[in-house]
């Protein structure tokens, strides 16, 4: 069985910005709490649709804490010096499930290659400095379905687990959809299959 370390992970509470300032050239961050890649596509072309006008819109992400997808991109600036200071402050911070990008306005003066990376990472750092950090835990999402006998047996399982239910059906068979805190997944499952009529269902995690 799974341990708690693997079902939970660090990221961000909510949106925010930061921002780093170096010889006229602005550095804005743009930190957000994403789940999967359609999310931080839509993202991306948004901040270019407001931020037209930057000159480069850098970023950075990490999904799945286990697999660990990660993407960072320089967009035009030398390469090393924007996506992957900006994925090293969410290394720092352990986080996952988090998309900055950081948006430059050129101020006429160029920063050099260590100029470029303090400016990336100081404003990604700032961005999560103005955030709130939180735990969250993977959850796998299954239907059961049941005769309706079996009602109280399965009922006793969703108490003792204590499982979120939705989107219930209750007739002569029934069906529920739950979740269920992914370390505990295979004991919940082992016993509502020790159930005669029932029959379990994988839909997805998250």
């Amino acid at each position: 069985m799974q341990n708690h370390e693997t079902d939970a992970y660090k990221t961000i509470k909510k949106h925010s910005q930061g921002l780093y300032k170096d010889k006229g050239s602005k550095f804005i961050a743009l930190a957000y709490p994403v789940m999967d890649e359609e999310e931080i596509r839509s993202l991306l072309e948004m901040v270019k649709k407001e931020y037209h006008d930057a000159r480069h819109h850098c970023y950075a992400w990490i999904l799945d804490h286990n697999d660990r997808r990660y993407r960072f991109n320089d967009d035009g600036e030398p390469s090393g010096t924007a996506g992957k200071p900006i994925y090293g402050q969410l290394l720092a911070h352990d986080l996952c499930n988090v998309l900055i990008i950081v948006v430059r306005y050129f101020g006429g003066t160029k920063l050099g290659v260590r100029g470029l990376i303090n400016a990336y990472k100081g404003a990604a750092r700032d961005a999560v400095a103005n955030n709130r950090m939180i735990e969250k835990t993977i959850r796998d999402h299954y239907m059961v379905s049941f005769n309706y006998s079996a009602m109280n047996e399965v009922m006793r399982i969703m108490k003792e687990f204590d499982l979120p239910q939705y989107d219930h059906a209750f007739d002569l068979r029934c069906t529920l959809r739950f979740s269920v805190r992914k370390s505990l997944s295979k004991q919940v499952i082992q016993q509502l299959e020790t159930i005669q009529t029932a029959s379990v269902s994988f839909l997805y995690s998250r």
